[in-house]
């Protein structure tokens, strides 16, 4: 019998699938809009530009510190004096690395992606972890706040490898954002660089079942421990189109170059349907409520260094996009120049984002484990059927 292959649009199986999946609402390309659970930690309103954190708007949470904002997703309440106080020692007492890992650094082959190294550096942690399998709440809190504070250091060590240098010393009077800083640039920002930085990751913590975090959930249903799903997570973030897409928007601004230049590099990028970084969003019908933010630190930066061109051009290509194509910048746009900025590495803002982003990983498994049932959906199924089996010597 020849091999019917379907059209995976128009033509249905000639068997009905066993499954049950016939009874399916149609697939989605990309689960667009299909809701795969509850939550009552990130709810976003794509229509309006809303995004908030357990009830808290992010315009709102940017006025405090990234250490409330971890406070809040992982105990669901933001903190008071002592209640943050007490926290924010246990993330200092987190700032370290177990000296197996540290070993590691060495090793890496030349030119890897620090990402990659991010990866492979938290799951190599989690096996020097003591309490790695202890599923209680208790202590999956525990690891994650260790998760929380080892991030940085992880990031600021890679950096210190490559480049030939000693690891940096942690700081402990120092809060999370400006020690990082500290630990990667050598030597303490003043207080606005770090505010703009401490705001950056606020706003970047979570974004509700985005692609790294519902990559988390689906490990932390399997019960599998939280090294494996922060683990997973990371590797989702790693892709150019959620977290790596902010190197690549300096990467475009870099090669634009002038800002005269930027009017007709945009058109005659468009004209040969390049994918412009930094635009666009599967959820924001309207502006990104983050890059309201982070637009704001782009230029602030730019005037701190003398540096306005990358803000200007990225100002064009904004009215641009949004002129010609209807389409808004988001979060990536603006962090990329503020980031650049500062003097931090391109290929390090995707590691920034996880930094940021372990948070809200760390909420999400919380949850999943709390009210967990394995997430196993199902496929509509595109293939051949009713296919006739011949012995090996039969087949051509």
């Amino acid at each position: 019998m020849p091999q019917e292959v379907l059209n995976p649009v128009t033509t249905p199986p000639t068997t009905t699938p066993t499954n049950g999946s016939s009874k399916a609402p149609p697939a989605k390309a990309g689960l667009e809009d299909v809701v795969a659970g509850t939550s009552d930690i990130c709810f976003l309103d794509g229509k309006r530009g809303i995004l908030a954190y357990r009830g808290y708007d992010i315009h709102d949470l940017v006025k405090g510190t990234f250490e409330e904002t971890c406070y809040l997703l992982l105990y669901s309440k933001l903190p008071n004096a002592s209640e943050l106080s007490e926290f924010s020692k246990k993330l200092v007492a987190s700032r370290r690395v177990p000296e197996q890992v540290k070993a590691r650094f060495a090793e890496f082959p030349r030119n890897i992606h620090p990402m990659a190294a991010l990866r492979t550096l938290v799951s190599e942690a989690g096996l020097y972890d003591a309490q790695a399998e202890d599923m209680s709440r208790e202590s999956n809190i525990e690891k994650g706040i260790r998760l929380i504070g080892m991030l940085p250091l992880l990031v600021a060590y890679f950096d210190a490898a490559r480049n030939g240098r000693a690891f940096p010393e942690s700081k402990n009077s120092l809060g999370h954002a400006a020690n990082y800083l500290y630990m990667l640039l050598g030597k303490e920002q003043d207080a606005d660089v770090v505010k703009m930085f401490d705001s950056a990751l606020t706003l970047h913590a979570d974004h509700e079942f985005n692609a790294s975090t519902f990559t988390a959930r689906c490990i932390a249903a399997t019960l599998s421990d939280i090294y494996s799903a922060v683990t997973g997570a990371i590797g989702a973030l790693k892709g150019p189109l959620h977290g790596g897409a902010n190197e690549q928007v300096m990467k475009m601004l870099l090669k634009v170059g002038d800002p005269a230049k930027t009017k007709e590099w945009i058109t005659d990028a468009l004209a040969r349907k390049e994918k412009i970084m930094g635009f666009g969003h599967r959820v924001y019908r309207t502006e990104d409520p983050r890059a309201t933010h982070l637009r704001k630190f782009s230029e602030a930066m730019g005037k701190r260094t003398g540096e306005m061109q990358w803000f200007q051009m990225s100002k064009t290509i904004e009215a641009f996009m949004l002129q010609e194509r209807k389409i808004y910048s988001n979060v990536d746009f603006y962090s990329a120049s503020t980031y650049y900025l500062m003097g931090i590495p391109l290929d390090l803002y995707t590691p920034i984002f996880a930094i940021s982003r372990v948070s809200g990983w760390v909420a999400h498994i919380l949850e999943q484990y709390a009210h967990n049932r394995i997430i196993r959906p199902m496929a509509d199924y595109t293939g051949p059927v009713d296919l006739a089996w011949q012995p090996i010597s039969e087949r051509v």
